[in-house]
């Protein structure tokens, strides 16, 4: 029996799950209900996709400070949005999720941990995103700039996996946005997928975003591509590399969800509603994501340069239709390419 490459990912690469120190602040006493005071004492279990943890490590001291956090401890947990929801499926402690892609969250509503209304709010459940963009080498010697660039023959093409986590995703879905044009012209789009994988991506992939950005960094591939907030990580950091915002691209919208049957479940919706106000909002922007809300928008744009063309999933049918169409462990277009890359 063949190995599809789904079940030949899992088995090679490591749980990639990285428990952070634990994060408290003094609180003021009196006054806090049973459910803060057992979050004061167990922690706040936060469950969060590599990439973001720049942006939690502004925004946990910021709420901690704040009048709805005080006294209350916040416990991270690192890892692709895969593994993170497959452990929490399994059993592991989680009050708050905060995934690469909502497919992620919606397994979560499957299993009866997450309230099938997470996303009702203004924003859909996302307090922050990205745009997918290319990092190249300083100087970009490849001259790249656009999508077509990306087929230069001998290019070699880094990205997360799409299996094990929602930040591998976002590129491929991004690539058959601009190329089909918003969906308009599937076979344009696909026959694009099929040309990038075979062609220039090697092997499955890391299995986060962050180990991605690593592998580039020190010294993988001609171009990276993943998310602008990535891309600013990496040139924040002093890598001899650089981000190219293609002039039609996706919004990526990272998303934040309550766990119903968490200990803690009146503390961690505490937190998320703080996730949305205009100091946090300006923390995450600070951290290099792109903020949700209009007024903190407008503040940052000149560091947050619109593209000529945003598309959005919505413009492709939504993640319902996305998600089974492309990345379905059996019968998705783009599993079977990489089926085939790695056969």
């Amino acid at each position: 029996m063949r190995i599809t490459w789904s079940s030949r990912v899992l088995r090679w690469c490591a749980v990639l799950v990285v428990a952070a120190v634990s994060v408290s602040a003094c609180g003021r006493a009196g006054g806090a209900d049973t459910d803060r005071d057992q979050a004061a004492k167990d922690g706040l279990a936060l469950t969060a996709f590599t990439s973001s943890q720049p942006g939690w490590n502004a925004v946990i001291p910021a709420f901690l400070a704040s009048p709805q956090g005080a006294g209350i401890k916040i416990e991270p947990t690192y890892g692709g949005s895969g593994v993170l929801v497959q452990n929490i499926k399994d059993g592991k402690p989680a009050d708050i999720v905060n995934l690469a892609d909502a497919p992620s969250i919606d397994q979560l509503v499957q299993a009866d941990k997450v309230t099938r209304d997470w996303n009702a709010g203004t924003a859909a459940g996302s307090p922050f995103g990205s745009v997918v963009t290319f990092v190249v080498r300083e100087g970009n010697p490849k001259n790249i700039h656009n999508w077509g660039d990306l087929l230069q023959p001998g290019l070699q093409v880094v990205t997360a996996n799409p299996v094990l986590t929602g930040s591998g995703k976002w590129g491929l879905v991004a690539g058959y946005a601009v190329m089909s044009n918003g969906g308009q012209d599937p076979a344009a789009g696909m026959a694009f997928l099929n040309a990038l994988v075979l062609e220039h991506i090697k092997g499955a992939g890391p299995g986060t975003g962050r180990e991605a950005a690593d592998n580039f960094a020190n010294g993988a591939g001609d171009v990276l591509l993943t998310t602008e907030a990535n891309a600013l990580e990496l040139e924040r950091a002093g890598k001899s590399v650089e981000h190219v915002i293609p002039p039609q691209t996706l919004r990526v919208d990272n998303v934040v969800a309550v766990v119903e049957d968490g200990p803690h479940v009146d503390a961690a919706s505490r937190l998320n509603d703080f996730l949305y106000t205009a100091d946090a909002q300006r923390l995450w922007a600070r951290a290099g994501f792109r903020p949700t809300d209009p007024a903190v928008v407008a503040e940052f744009a000149g560091q947050y340069p619109a593209p000529e063309k945003l598309w959005t999933v919505a413009d492709l049918g939504g993640w319902r239709s996305i998600d089974p169409k492309f990345f379905d462990s059996e019968n998705g277009a783009v599993t079977k390419i990489f089926n085939q890359a790695v056969s």
